[in-house]
């Protein structure tokens, strides 16, 4: 966790301290969008007026437009660089009906580019934006379920760097909340999350590197944070993993996974740390999934200082989840590696405590450890094509049957441990199997310049 701030923390305190003076210069302009014509009143759309607003300050170079207590009706509007959506407290920004007011682009959805609505509040390779304030943002239940084309995001920027979300809130249902696609240099804090239906994840990292969530509150009807990089042969091609990812001090409930990390993997997904949450209700805590057409690979995911109070704690499935693709990556390659997965300080009441049985026999997962957990589960841990796996420390009551349960499963004293008391006895160090090996190991994603 500390190597990974060390590489992060200076680019997003330059991309905020860039901010900062980017919206400070004179004369960056600061915009009312009631003196540029909004109402306000819930019933007549606002959206020429913010618009007009955002492109007065793109057009000076930069500036904050001020959207004051009210509730104001939009369609898709678009952010330019160096600008700021301030969000006053009583301001709501509630999304119309009309999916006409949603223009369609080429978007990424459940991995594939794609017709689709475009988002809420949208952005494209732009540098150095802002959604800030108390205020909120709800979008239009009706169309939440479109799928083809896609229905809108409430947030969306796409290619665009170094982006600060902080203070609102958000409301939607059966679609993604925010989507942050191709993005480099993300800060997600202090947002408040609902959304209900299947679909409905609350933030999804998706071919974006250098992204810090922290001290967010998140309750979803899907994932609650996801992260994902493609799908499929395209996915591939594409090739732009999601990457350097911190999500700190949240607390996580979902309908499905307070952390999902796939299936959309085809792009890579490596270095994702969580830390510091709390994971109130759901199906999983942590959930990493693949099938077999996904290629890609899934690595050092690591995780400290948890508490999970859902039905699983960790569930790993490499095999079964996810949609087939029409273009899959066939054979061996096809298979998604997995390596260095590492959870330990883990606090949990949940029925089954790890789940990591639907992993192939052709493409072991290589390295996971498990340690130093307390509380209680009903089931305990099911392993299967694992190689380096360590459980160290384990010290959970009220399962029944085998404690452990493993198949072509080996690591440092795994033959030993038939009991959690067993997992106190082995004295070596996580440290040796959660080193990248010096041959055969995947190409690794660079550390960011």
């Amino acid at each position: 966790m500390k190597k990974l701030l060390l590489r992060i923390a200076p680019l997003m305190t330059a991309a905020l301290v860039c901010l900062a003076a980017g919206l400070d210069a004179q004369p960056a302009p600061r915009l009312d969008v009631r003196a540029l014509g909004a109402t306000g009143n819930g019933t007549t759309k606002d959206t020429a007026a913010f618009q007009k607003a955002l492109d007065s300050c793109a057009a000076a170079g930069g500036g904050t437009v001020v959207v004051p207590e009210g509730t104001y009706l939009i369609g898709s509007v678009m952010l330019g660089s160096h600008t700021t959506l301030r969000l006053e407290k009583g301001a709501k920004l509630l999304g119309s009906p009309d999916a006409n007011d949603y223009p369609l682009i080429q978007v990424r959805w459940e991995g594939r580019l794609r017709e689709g609505h475009r988002g809420l509040i949208f952005a494209t390779n732009a540098t150095q934006i802002a959604i800030v304030g108390e205020g909120s943002i709800e979008g239009n239940a009706a169309l939440g379920p479109l799928r083809n084309p896609r229905g809108p995001c409430l947030v969306e920027p796409v290619e665009c760097k170094d982006v600060l979300l902080e203070g609102f809130s958000t409301k939607f249902a059966r679609l993604w909340s925010i989507h942050l696609g191709f993005c480099d240099g993300v800060v997600a804090r202090n947002l408040t999350i609902r959304s209900t239906g299947s679909n409905g994840d609350g933030i999804d990292v998706d071919s974006s590197k250098n992204v810090r969530i922290e001290h967010c509150n998140i309750d979803t009807g899907d994932d609650a944070i996801s992260v994902k990089s493609g799908r499929g042969s395209e996915g591939a091609r594409i090739g732009r993993p999601t990457e350097d990812v911190v999500i700190t001090n949240c607390t996580l409930g979902s309908g499905f996974a307070g952390l999902g990390v796939g299936t959309e993997l085809s792009g890579g997904i490596g270095r994702i740390e969580v830390a510091d949450c709390v994971f109130t209700h759901g199906v999983n805590s942590i959930y990493i999934k693949s099938r077999p057409d996904r290629a890609g690979f899934v690595e050092d995911i690591t995780g400290r200082n948890l508490d999970c109070r859902t039905t699983t704690f960790l569930a790993i499935d490499l095999l079964t989840k996810g949609i087939a693709d029409d273009e899959p990556v066939t054979g061996l390659a096809g298979l998604t590696a997995a390596r260095r997965i590492s959870f330990s300080n883990i606090k949990v009441a949940v029925t089954t405590l790890l789940d990591a049985h639907s992993v192939s026999r052709d493409k072991p997962l290589e390295g996971l450890s498990i340690s130093n957990v307390t509380g209680t589960c009903r089931r305990a841990i099911n392993l299967a094509n694992i190689s380096n796996a360590t459980l160290r420390d384990i010290h959970v009551t009220g399962y029944t049957g085998a404690f452990l349960t493993k198949t072509n499963a080996t690591g440092p004293g795994l033959d030993q441990i038939v009991t959690p008391e067993d997992t106190d006895k082995w004295n070596g160090r996580i440290d040796d199997i959660m080193t990248p090996k010096e041959n055969g190991d995947l190409p690794r994603p660079q550390s960011p310049r």
